[in-house]
């Protein structure tokens, strides 16, 4: 898979970038948890979230916020990782500048990001927030939210307490015109340690592969 370095607001961001041969493909990129908890792109949830993507069609782009592996920076409190992303869509956007549908994936902090990115970038048709992480960060943001998507949580995660995420959910669901599809699965934690790790990528793939032969928000 190649490597790739693109231009973020503080210097370098470093990525991996997968393209489908199909100038047509749809996009996706996926955003990785805390930087200062361990979080880089090569988490295994991100890393699996990539592949499911990819495997789907998708030309995907995962990538290190700035102050992680090799991409330039420090942290900044998710104001500079959101600009982070948004670089980041835009160098894929550069590359694939045919693709009808542009999906945000994120895990953890990169959910509460990517939930934030979809508020500022309106071609974003879909997104997959695994393990967001309501307790910690505020999303009130999200009025309205601007597209439909899938957010996946365990009833075992202690770092996400369950009942913040179902707060969050039935918040969106007073909003009119998308749909939340809320996934919570019975005794998997916040990382989706095995063997819950597959079927959380299976609900994934099975959302977006209908949400692809629909044509709604």
């Amino acid at each position: 898979m190649p490597e790739v370095i693109f231009p973020g607001p503080e210097g370098r961001l470093e990525g991996r970038y997968h393209p489908q041969k199909d100038r047509d493909a749809p996009i996706a990129i996926v955003l990785h948890p805390h930087p200062q908890f361990g979080g880089t792109m090569n988490n295994k949830v991100v890393y699996n979230l990539h592949y499911a993507f990819y495997n789907m069609g998708f030309t995907v782009l995962r990538f290190n916020f700035r102050g992680v592996g090799r991409s330039q920076g420090e942290y900044d409190q998710g104001v500079g990782e959101l600009s982070d992303a948004a670089s980041a869509l835009d160098y894929l956007q550069s590359m694939n500048n045919n693709a009808k549908h542009c999906w945000v994936a994120g895990f953890s902090f990169g959910a509460w990001i990517g939930m934030q990115l979809l508020m500022r970038r309106p071609e974003i048709t879909g997104f997959i927030s695994v393990s967001p992480p309501a307790n910690m960060y505020d999303f009130s943001f999200l009025a309205p939210c601007p597209s439909s998507g899938l957010i996946i949580n365990g009833t075992n995660d202690r770092v996400a307490p369950p009942q913040d995420t179902v707060n969050l959910v039935n918040k969106l669901h007073e909003q009119k015109g998308i749909t939340i599809t809320h996934d919570c699965m019975e005794g998997a934690g916040h990382f989706f340690e095995d063997p819950h790790m597959d079927p959380m990528i299976e609900n994934v793939k099975t959302y977006v592969r209908r949400r692809l032969t629909e044509n709604t928000r």
